[in-house]
């Protein structure tokens, strides 16, 4: 048995590694910092409260016994909490729990207290001052919920998450959950959804949707007017706090600041933070390294571009909600063309309603492309692979299925050089994407396909025909 602190913990934390995953132990115990050691107790220092509960509610029989084993049959764990208050010009200070006595976490100021004076209340920076917590508007959009959150391969681990989330706010591992992705993909949607599922299973629960930029605009108004601690208070009372867009609090630092003693205060006292970013906290410019530790704590959850089958399930879900209906054709047609946006794909199935509307014209593929063509002159001009393919295919009559085979059919070989052709041609693919497209070909396959295809319309009056009446479908020039 050893009486040097460091060398105690170093040898609790060998055994400990050998009976917890390597992500558990980089997570939970290498920040953990030995402190003393004395009269057989170590004191280790841990950062928050939550991390905390997190250990004791986790890995209490894995601790008790590494340190029986390491200090003797007399051994015991103490922890020292570091808390920060509300204010930024703080020092930490610490409290001392030992882990045989749950209870005694109870009984220590480990939280920070609101301090409010009852003859005072909080002011609401959302509404007017002085009307109670029960009141605060939730700032959701009722319009987005999980029953309109359409599910796919590219956002099934984020929505899962957040519908786990919904079902025990705070009461996860993923806290916060961040959620980021590109522009137009679902993020506030999502974070909407799992605000409104979390009102509908505990309506006790205080939750609120804030953008990052309403939110910095209510921290300046609360500098200029000198009722900070009124703001800090009042977001401490949240008990689900979503925020939208948190990349722009980069290179605001006094936001960040108050920003980081709220989450703080909130994440320690069980409450759940819910966060959306165009991009990773590790991606992020200009955020205080502090702020960012503390959006890795729970679970970053991209979301990718949509694929084919969950566009098309996405505009049927759409019109299935406005009581449309639509050519199938045109539908694919939309599906096809906007591949990276869900939000440019709804505005273009909007923008197609009203030109058939104002023009007195019924809805075909025809009005489909025109208005594509402008709707998409600024953003996505590039028809896709997909939709060559399925064009290609309906003009032969073959499954498209078939054309991603291996089979070597002289019809479908045929089809498949054609496909290939158009996707060198019309879009700005690499080759090995093109082959990849087309049932995993290689790029020299592509190159051949290529060539075939242009020395039959040199040499076969026929299959220029098919090219020309092909061009002309793909086109939406």
């Amino acid at each position: 048995m050893t009486n040097n602190y460091l060398e105690a913990w170093s040898n609790c934390l060998e055994i400990i590694k050998d009976n917890v995953s390597l992500q558990s132990f980089k997570t939970w115990f290498e920040p953990i910092r030995p402190v003393k050691l004395q009269n057989s107790v170590l004191t280790i220092q841990v950062p928050s409260q939550f991390f905390y509960e997190w250990l004791e509610e986790h890995y209490i029989t894995l601790l008790r016994k590494t340190i029986k084993k390491e200090l003797g049959a007399e051994g015991k764990l103490e922890y020292s909490i570091v808390m920060e208050n509300g204010t930024s010009n703080s020092k930490p200070y610490t409290v001392k729990i030992p882990t045989t006595n749950r209870q005694a976490l109870k009984n220590d100021p480990v939280s920070v207290p609101l301090d409010v004076n009852k003859d005072h209340p909080i002011k609401n920076p959302f509404i007017i001052p002085g009307l109670k917590k029960i009141h605060i508007d939730s700032q959701l959009n009722p319009n987005y919920s999980f029953d309109s959150f359409i599910e796919g391969d590219c956002n099934r681990l984020a929505r899962s998450a957040g519908y786990a989330v919904a079902k025990n706010p705070g009461g996860t591992a993923f806290n916060p959950l961040l959620v980021y992705g590109g522009v137009g993909l679902g993020k506030t949607h999502l974070v909407h959804s799992i605000g409104i599922e979390i009102k509908n299973q505990h309506p006790n629960k205080t939750v609120l949707y804030v953008s990052s930029e309403k939110f910095t605009h209510q921290f300046i108004d609360a500098v200029r007017n000198n009722n900070q601690n009124d703001f800090i208070h009042f977001y401490q009372m949240i008990d689900v706090l979503i925020i939208d867009d948190v990349q722009f609090f980069s290179g605001k630092e006094k936001t960040q600041d108050v920003f980081f003693h709220i989450f703080n205060h909130l994440h320690q006292t069980g409450k759940q933070l819910i966060l959306t970013s165009d991009k990773a906290p590790v991606e992020m410019q200009g955020m205080e390294q502090r702020l960012l530790s503390r959006f890795k704590w729970g679970l970053s959850a991209d979301l990718q571009s949509p694929s084919l089958e969950t566009r098309i399930a996405i505009l049927e879900n759409k019109m299935y909600n406005e009581g449309l209906e639509l050519p199938k054709e045109v539908v694919e047609y939309l599906a096809y063309s906007i591949t990276t946006n869900i939000r440019e794909l709804e505005g273009a199935l909007i923008s197609l309603l009203a030109q058939s509307s104002l023009n007195k014209k019924a809805i075909t593929l025809e009005l489909a492309k025109q208005m594509i063509d402008k709707f998409v002159k600024n953003t996505a001009r590039e028809v896709s692979i997909d939709y060559i393919q399925k064009v290609v295919c309906d003009y032969f009559d073959l499954p498209i299925e078939l054309l991603k085979s291996k089979t070597r059919k002289r019809e479908v070989v045929q089809a498949r050089q054609i496909a290939m052709f158009f996707a060198k041609r019309m879009t700005k693919s690499s080759l090995a994407n093109i082959g990849m497209h087309c049932g995993g070909k290689d790029h020299a396959t592509v190159l051949h396909a290529c060539k075939t295809v242009n020395n039959l319309i040199d040499t076969d009056k026929r299959f220029r025909t098919y090219i020309d009446e092909l061009e002309k479908k793909i086109s939406i020039q």
